[in-house]
Order: C-alpha cells, then sequence, then structure tokens
C-alpha cells in the first residue's frame, strides 16, 4: 500500500524557517516526480508551491516563493523535502506532498497529474 506522510510543520514567526519533509512508502519511490501544494481553508483550491523531477534535474517553484523555499529529494530514503525561509503570514496554510510516476504528460503546477497525496501538515505563521 502506497503511503505518503508530511511532517514538520508547526507554528513559527514570521521570519522564520521550517523544512517538512515527506516519506513515502509501499514502493521505490526513485523514478517519481514530486510535488509540494497548501490548502489556506478547506474548499480553497489547492495552490502549488514547488515540484522536483524525479532525477532533482528540474524544479519548479510557484512565483509567491521563489527564492525563499527549496525543494530537494532523497531518492534512497523514498522522501522528498521543502525547505522553507523567510516565512510570511501568507504562508500559512495547510502543505501537502504528492508524487507521480516520471514520463507521460506531467504538469508540475497541475494536482490532477499526481498520482499520491500525503494527509497534509498545519503550516501556521505568526506576525
Amino acid at each position: 500500500q502506497v503511503q505518503l506522510v508530511e511532517s514538520g510543520g508547526g507554528l513559527v514567526q514570521a521570519g522564520g524557517s521550517l523544512t517538512l519533509s515527506c516519506a513515502a512508502s509501499g514502493r521505490s519511490f526513485s523514478m517519481y516526480n514530486w510535488g509540494w501544494f497548501r490548502q489556506e481553508a478547506p474548499g480553497k483550491e489547492r495552490e502549488f508551491v514547488a515540484a522536483i523531477t524525479w532525477s532533482g534535474g528540474s524544479t519548479y517553484y510557484a512565483d509567491s516563493v521563489k527564492g525563499r523555499f527549496t525543494i530537494s529529494r532523497a531518492s534512497a530514503k523514498n522522501t522528498a523535502y521543502l525547505q522553507m525561509n523567510s516565512l510570511k503570514p501568507e504562508d500559512t496554510a495547510v502543505y501537502y506532498c504528492a508524487a507521480t510516476p516520471a514520463g507521460g504528460m506531467w504538469s508540475p503546477r497541475d494536482p490532477e497529474k499526481y498520482d499520491y497525496w500525503g494527509q497534509g501538515t498545519q503550516v501556521t505563521i505568526s506576525s
């Protein structure tokens, strides 16, 4: 059974940092593309944050986080990371990781193009 589990969320002050982790299990994710999305509130659209190809050769970021967030992955550990620096109150959301097999028609910013999702981790930034 494939499972993605996020961790590392919490409450930090504006300007602080957090690192989110997404641990995958149930199969090898070495040939999977990864993405991070966030959702400000239930019922709101899930917003693209960052994505990385299976090789790590390409990364993608939302304009709102570019220069502050860094996505990475450790294939041997079946884990993806999101390093978040210079956090702002508007970064407050539930953060979700997602994964999908490499190849095919992948659009990193489209949540519909991911096959597997974690349950989410809350990130709250106080002003």
